[in-house]
């Protein structure tokens, strides 16, 4: 598995993402297939994960809730990533202590670590680009410095 793994095309994308080795790139890889037209924007890829919430507003209620209707075999993948990715990344780990200072709880913490993960998928694997910290996290670090 790990040689066909490594043999693929964007293999090395998905190796530079933190959190990501050869097993779970394989299984979020296969997961979300390799054709570059299928998903149209991170939202869409983000949506197919289940990381985005669902927003569910009438009058004057508003909840946001965890999306259940998804792919459990990517969204425990894209789980293991994001524990992973604490440990080895800074901005990761300053957008997981920043969800926990709102107040979340773990998972739902972790879940919008996913989801941002996802999104940064996305734009590499649009531009062909390996992920890079600084530019993942620009915009978070430019924010927790205001």
């Amino acid at each position: 598995m790990k040689a066909h793994f490594r043999a693929h095309p964007d293999a090395e994308i998905y190796l530079s993402m933190p959190g990501i080795g050869e097993i779970v790139g394989a299984r979020v890889l296969a997961e979300f297939g390799d054709d570059p037209a299928r998903y149209a924007s991170a939202k869409a890829r983000k949506n197919y994960a289940g990381t985005s919430p669902v927003t569910r507003a009438s009058g004057r209620s508003h909840t946001v809730q965890a999306r259940f209707v998804r792919n459990n075999r990517l969204a425990d993948a894209l789980q293991r990533q994001a524990f992973c990715a604490l440990q080895n990344s800074p901005g990761v780990r300053r957008y997981y202590n920043k969800q926990r200072a709102r107040e979340l709880d773990y998972n739902p913490a972790l879940r919008q670590v996913g989801n941002r993960l996802v999104g940064i998928l996305h734009g590499c694997l649009k531009t062909r680009t390996r992920y890079d910290e600084a530019t993942a996290w620009a915009h978070h670090a430019n924010l927790a410095t205001s």
